[in-house]
């Protein structure tokens, strides 16, 4: 898998600020403040931090114990194993790789994108295929991503912000 931003690094801001989501950001920013210093999520954390990403799998999420939440969380976030991180969240019902990236986006004191099919198609993959992503991608991805915000000089949310805004500007989904 080949990324490519499609856009010069020089508009990264400017989409970035155009950028609108309903329910804004603050819940997850407040969110993700309390689980880094206490090291895991609990339930509630974990049902609003879901629903923020999507509405469609808050029943699955809501299977979850919340004893599975905080060690699954807990894990994922104390771990410096790679695909033991990002797999153990996937472990979670109603968690696949983009909700389990939004926890590392906003929970993990170390910069991790968000994993949603209009960041890949910004970055030129033309069918995203997010869901089913596998280790190999999501590690490529975020490396790619951790470069272009140096490149850059750009957080990790200002880039998020401005690969989602020029999807929404340009497909049609």
């Amino acid at each position: 898998m080949e990324f490519s931003l499609r856009f010069k690094t020089s508009q990264i801001q400017t989409l970035a600020e155009r950028y609108s989501y309903e329910g804004g950001d603050s819940l997850p920013v407040k969110l993700g403040a309390a689980v880094k210093q206490r090291g895991f999520m609990t339930m509630d954390e974990f049902l609003q931090l879901c629903r923020w990403k999507t509405q469609r799998s808050k029943s699955k999420c809501e299977r979850n114990s919340p004893e599975f939440v905080r060690e699954a969380t807990r894990i994922a976030l104390a771990t410096s194993t790679e695909e033991l991180r990002i797999g153990t969240l996937t472990l979670l019902n109603g968690v696949s790789w983009p909700t389990a990236s939004v926890i590392l986006h906003f929970c993990h004191k170390d910069p991790y994108p968000i994993v949603d099919f209009r960041a890949w198609w910004s970055l030129g993959i033309d069918e995203p295929k997010v869901q089913t992503c596998r280790f190999d991608q999501w590690w490529a991805y975020t490396q790619y991503y951790r470069d272009l915000t140096l490149q850059a000089n750009v957080s990790m949310r200002t880039l998020d912000r401005a690969l989602w805004q020029y999807s929404k500007d340009r497909r049609s989904v």
